[in-house]
Parts: structure tokens; C-alpha cells; sequence
């Protein structure tokens, strides 16, 4: 089942849960990541049908090998496969790149950011007719790849304060336990990030940081998903399950 928000300036936000596809336990159903070890059919079935509920042509989406890093693409187009990536190493020479982010100017082409905990960050200038996905996991947040996919974005035309912002369900920082040396590095950089568990133990909040980050960035339009994917069993969890699928967000413009 697919989630989709419109906003009255043209931009579109759409997040999964793990229904409705044709992937197996433990992938089961709605698996969109190629990187899994999930059947790459089902994936690209799964890829499909996600597509087509939003009214998206599947060879018009744009996805990312990601890796926890703060390098960001500006894209106009597919990389030239309507295939998902595989696992890495048994695709040799696959296009896709290694980013965990993407920018494009392209109407109509939408971009894709998969999760299972990580937060998915969908952004969006529509006067200026930019959007942007970033991917933001606890390393990719500190390293900044949200401030950096938000640069490439102004570089494009946007304005961040017209960008509008979603972030989609992702773990939260009552279940995102961590020792407390790494719960001190990470708020060195992101001081919002800072969290306690529900069971009183050291936590990292890794969507508050996005969003301090987004708004010291002048980002003022966004939007955070109640959902916390470690405690629902409608989304995949990394930390939950350990194998498992990934969740996907998609932007685009009309």
C-alpha cells in the first residue's frame, strides 16, 4: 500500500508500507530494494505495480546505490536500465551509481529513496520545478547529506524557502538505542539528535536531526511521518527483523 500527498503547487510525496507485492518471507510483500537478497522478478514486479499505482511509468523513476556517504547526483534521466540495482558485486558494471542522494530539474521524473529505519527525505521547489531525495541514515545525517542534497538543489534554482519537505517512517528515538560514545558523537554535530529510549538507555533521534537540519537551512515547509518503522509491522525494520525489505519514497513533479 502506497501513501501519497499532493501539495497544491504541484509536488508529489509518496511513501510505502510492505503491503500488496509478491515478495516472500522474509521480504513479504512489498519489497522495492534490489540490494536485499530478495528474487530480483519479485522486486522488479513489486517495482512495477508501485509505479503504476502512483500513475509513474517504472522506467521514469530514478533509484540509488545507496551508502551512507554525503554524495549527491543531479540526474536527468534513468541511468539507463529499467532494472533494479542487484547486489553489489553481482552486478558488475551496473550504472548505478553509489549516492545517497539525487537531484533533478526533469518534470514528470520522479526520485526514489529506499529505507528500512533510515530516514527518507523528499524535497521539492516547485517554482522552480526541482525536487530532490536524500537518503539519511545516523552516518548520512551527520556526514550532511541533507544539507548537501538541498545545496544541490539551489544550484538547480531552488530556494529553501520555498522547498517543501517530507520525511517519511523511519525509527524513532525512543527505539534507536545506541552506546552512549556514539550518541555523543553524533550530537558533537547534531545536537537535536540527542535521545533517550522508551527504557531509559542512550538513543539517537536521526529525523529530529534532519529536520534542524533543514530548518537552520531556512526549510520552514515540512512535514515528519508519525510512523516508527521499528514499532509497526506494516513497515520493514532493519533493526526489528535484520533480513528484511526496504520501503521506498518517491517525489516528482507534474
Amino acid at each position: 500500500m502506497i501513501g501519497q500527498r499532493g501539495h497544491a503547487s504541484g509536488a508529489h510525496f509518496a511513501f510505502t508500507d510492505r503491503w500488496g507485492g509478491v515478495s516472500a518471507a522474509p521480504y513479504e510483500e512489498l519489497n522495492l530494494g534490489g540490494a536485499v537478497g530478495d528474487d530480483p522478478e519479485a522486486v522488479r514486479a513489486n517495482r512495477e505495480s508501485a509505479a503504476g499505482s502512483l500513475g509513474l511509468e517504472a522506467d521514469r523513476v530514478v533509484w540509488m546505490n545507496q551508502v551512507h556517504g554525503a554524495d549527491v547526483a543531479v540526474v536527468d534521466g534513468p541511468w539507463g536500465t529499467g532494472v533494479p540495482p542487484l547486489e553489489r558485486g553481482r552486478e558488475r558494471g551496473s550504472p548505478v551509481p553509489e549516492v545517497d542522494a539525487i537531484v533533478t530539474r526533469e518534470r514528470g521524473l520522479a526520485l526514489a529513496v529506499l529505507t528500512a529505519d533510515c530516514t527518507p527525505v523528499l524535497l521539492a521547489d516547485p517554482v522552480a520545478g526541482v525536487v530532490g531525495a536524500a537518503h539519511a541514515g545516523r552516518p548520512g545525517m551527520v556526514a550532511g547529506i541533507v544539507p548537501a542534497a538541498v545545496r544541490a538543489m539551489v544550484g538547480l534554482g531552488a530556494e529553501p524557502s520555498r522547498i517543501v519537505a517530507r520525511t517519511g517512517p523511519a525509527v524513532c528515538g525512543r527505539c534507536y538505542e545506541v552506546p552512549e560514545a556514539m550518541r555523543a558523537e553524533v550530537a558533537a554535530v547534531e545536537p537535536a539528535a540527542h535521545a533517550e529510549t522508551s527504557w531509559g538507555t542512550p538513543a539517537v533521534d536521526v529525523t529530529a536531526g534532519v529536520h534542524a537540519q533543514l530548518d537552520r537551512l531556512g526549510v520552514h515547509d515540512r512535514e515528519q511521518s508519525p510512523v516508527c518503522t521499528r514499532e509497526s509491522k506494516d513497515h520493514f525494520s532493519y533493526r526489528r527483523d535484520r533480513a528484511t525489505g526496504r520501503l521506498a519514497g518517491y517525489v516528482w513533479l507534474d
